[in-house]
């Protein structure tokens, strides 16, 4: 970081993605030959506030930039019309986007150190897809029922150590079935474990991966077709209620070739839940912990659908609107680089509610706000001079003498 502390929020924010990487990849794409006022980079910045600050439409993005001289000074741009948003969102490139956007996650991934994985289960990737409805008038290009239209995120996260992060994502319309991205999705190296629902059924991609040692976990249909090779004794008192070896599939139709793990276990209302694996060597009981991971790409969507209002687009085209998701993904991966940078251990909502309300506001002051006046620690837990600790980082800052906070695994708490 230089020595200038007088960088907003915002501007602190958006530090890994206004990087050479964003510039090289305009360039290359020839992106803004002809441009005289409203840049890509800048552009993207807008689009990014808008997203962070839930701006409705593009009228009203233009009506904030307007009137709003922080902003302006920010982006170095005063006024914007809707129609020049609106063309330069249907034009521009997907590909800045989603190369922009694998580039972030990169960035998150080797600040949290989510490649590494655990000892136990190696890296853990959740796979699943979740459905945008759209209006079938307006989304003609979408269409999948003959009532609605309607787009797919399919989606590989990580989990490590209580936290996500993206991992993949692509954006298709929402009639292809989830095992079509199969390939696409599924990490095939041994120390990757790859956890998805019964939507990616596939026995003849299940031989495969048994072949060519691809970890998987998944959950079974009840009116599945299993051949028993082999009953395991399990523990009574656990929550393991079975444990088989098992050929899937119809013999002489669609049976797989390699055996694999099937396991009886309830979820917490009392439902009978089958899992099928490859993997021989974990223990059952660990394996039904695994499943219960699946859930931490459930909360993904529902966060980011929630918070980030990807719901409803600002245009109707295809590249319209695969623009704004993947915006709307690289504000809250810069939201997780920030988390990281700030050593801000509560709820990511918190953090980004007050990135909303803070971002014309220097970082500094954002951070005071974020860690606030604590007075009291709970019993057991060691207790901290927040204040202390506030003015020695506000010292450095304003020193100059800070660069060992650019390392986003720094906590100046220890």
């Amino acid at each position: 970081m230089d020595k200038d502390t007088t960088k907003s929020t915002f501007k602190e924010y958006l530090l890994p993605f206004s990087s050479e990487f964003l510039l090289k990849q305009i360039d290359a794409l020839n992106l803004d030959k002809y441009v005289k006022k409203l840049d890509s980079a800048t552009f993207s910045k807008l689009m990014i506030f808008a997203q962070l600050t839930h701006i409705g439409s593009l009228a009203d993005i233009s009506l904030v930039l307007r009137t709003c001289e922080e902003l302006q000074q920010e982006l170095e741009l005063e006024s914007i019309s809707a129609s020049q948003l609106s063309r330069k969102l249907r034009d521009l490139d997907p590909h800045l986007y989603e190369l922009s956007l694998n580039h972030i996650i990169q960035q998150v991934q080797r600040e949290y150190g989510f490649q590494k994985g655990t000892e136990a289960l190696g890296r853990l990737n959740l796979i699943d897809s979740s459905t945008i409805s759209l209006c079938l008038t307006r989304y003609r290009w979408a269409e999948f029922r003959n009532t609605k239209s309607g787009i797919k995120m399919h989606t590989r996260i990580i989990y490590h150590d209580g936290a996500v992060s993206p991992d993949k994502v692509i954006l298709k319309p929402a009639k292809a079935a989830d095992k079509t991205e199969m390939d696409e999705l599924v990490v095939q190296e041994p120390d990757a474990l790859n956890l998805f629902d019964r939507g990616y059924l596939d026995y003849e991609l299940f031989d495969q991966y048994c072949a060519n040692g691809t970890r998987f976990v998944t959950r079974l249909k009840s009116n599945a077709i299993v051949t028993v090779i082999e009953e395991k004794p399990v523990d009574p008192r656990g929550p393991i209620l079975r444990e088989a070896i098992v050929l899937l599939g119809k013999p002489g139709v669609n049976q797989m070739k390699h055996p694999v793990r099937l396991i009886e276990t309830q979820d917490s209302e009392g439902n009978l839940i089958i899992i099928v694996t490859n993997d021989m060597n974990l223990e059952t009981a660990e394996i039904g912990d695994v499943y219960r991971y699946r859930w931490q790409i459930e909360l993904f969507f529902k966060w980011v659908k929630q918070h980030l209002h990807i719901k409803r687009f600002y245009g109707i085209s295809a590249n319209a609107v695969y623009n704004q998701i993947r915006i709307a993904l690289i504000t809250y991966c810069l939201l997780l680089l920030l988390q990281r940078r700030v050593a801000y251990h509560g709820k990511l909502l918190m953090l980004f509610k007050l990135v909303q309300r803070c971002w014309g506001e220097p970082l500094t002051v954002m951070i005071r706000k974020l860690h606030g006046n604590r007075t009291r620690a709970s019993k057991g837990r060691r207790t901290y001079d927040h204040e202390r600790i506030f003015a020695e980082t506000l010292q450095q800052f304003e020193t100059g003498e800070a660069d060992h906070l650019n390392d986003l695994a720094y906590d100046p708490v220890n």
